[in-house]
């Protein structure tokens, strides 16, 4: 391994406070937003979304990469030009999401496991003609009545760092993104506990593991209370609990955490990031940035509506969420 690689590619991602375009989803889900949207669920038509997004105009100055699907990398626009070619040219790095998905733990009713691990190398090699310098699994943690267990987080946590070792392997950066989801009605103190369980378990593993907390990214939620809870937390709030979670669990040798927007709206999410830099300036060890999808996304798609005369609308939006985000970390 190269660690060298891996830290030029780190550097490449978050330079002059750029952040990450998370546009991975998946067909199945993909095919949902733009059902919600009236678009018809084609692969013309996500072919023609993803072809919207990576030719916005400017992109480059928020966006430093770009987290791609399988059917993405392999996508071409109207001109005949790969999208990881056209994302190279603009100076943003293409990356790859790389897991299967989540299904059900054996065992554990209402916890979830990813899968993707089977033939992960070879893939890995492959991405890699294709453009892809950095790689993403997700891995997603529910709260609940009794729930998440002990097994539960292990078994995803091992999935993550077994998945960072072909990564690094491979001289592709992983993006390692533990999510515990804000869906349900838990308070703030209880996303924070579950969060810090999470997270020590990540890093023991990957101690246990001898991967190189210099070659990876870490994407964690922010620390927020459940979307359906009483209180919802100041802005000041999520970013005081979310830089002592983070304090007590990241070793500082880890170079960048990219928070992922977790069904927050853009404003809030971008809120949420501005509050941790801007109250908790100069204590940070990391770059502290993001990997929003729908924080940035979702206003350009609602415009869009498959609607070509919408596209210039959609893309200034787009333009105007990603440069939100990435002045709320400077």
């Amino acid at each position: 391994m190269n660690t060298q690689i891996l830290k030029n590619t780190i550097a490449e991602l978050f330079a002059n406070g750029k952040g990450i375009l998370a546009m991975d989803e998946s067909s199945k889900t993909c095919d949902k937003r733009f059902e919600a949207s009236g678009i018809s669920r084609t692969e013309e038509m996500r072919r023609q979304y993803r072809q919207l997004l990576v030719t916005t105009s400017g992109l480059n100055e928020s966006i430093g990469g770009a987290i791609l699907f399988d059917e993405t990398i392999r996508q071409k626009t109207d001109t005949g030009e790969l999208m990881a070619e056209v994302l190279m040219k603009a100076g943003i790095l293409p990356g790859i999401k790389v897991d299967k998905g989540t299904v059900p733990l054996a065992g554990f009713p209402n916890e979830l496991i990813t899968e993707g691990l089977d033939g992960l190398r070879e893939r890995l090699s492959e991405y890699k003609t294709l453009g892809a310098r950095f790689a993403k699994w997700r891995a997603v943690i529910k709260i609940g009545d009794g729930i998440p267990t002990v097994e539960c987080i292990n078994a995803n946590v091992y999935l993550l760092t077994r998945y960072a070792a072909l990564c690094q392997e491979a001289h592709i950066v992983p993006i390692i993104e533990p999510e515990v989801l804000m869906e349900g009605d838990h308070s703030l103190q209880e996303c924070y506990n579950i969060t810090e369980q999470v997270l020590k378990s990540l890093f023991y593993q990957l101690y246990q593991f001898k991967i190189n907390l210099e070659g990876i990214i870490l994407k964690p939620n922010m620390i927020v209370a459940g979307n359906t809870c009483e209180i919802q937390n100041s802005n000041d709030e999520v970013a005081e609990a979310t830089f002592n979670c983070l304090r007590s669990c990241v070793p500082a040798a880890l170079p960048a955490i990219a928070f992922l927007s977790g069904g927050q709206s853009p404003e809030y999410a971008s809120a949420n990031l501005r509050a941790l830099n801007k109250n908790f300036k100069g204590h940070l060890p990391w770059i502290v940035t993001f990997s929003f999808a729908r924080a940035i996304q979702q206003p350009a798609l609602d415009v869009w509506k498959g609607e070509p005369s919408n596209i210039e609308q959609a893309q200034n939006l787009l333009y105007h969420y990603a440069k939100m985000a990435a002045e709320e970390r400077n």
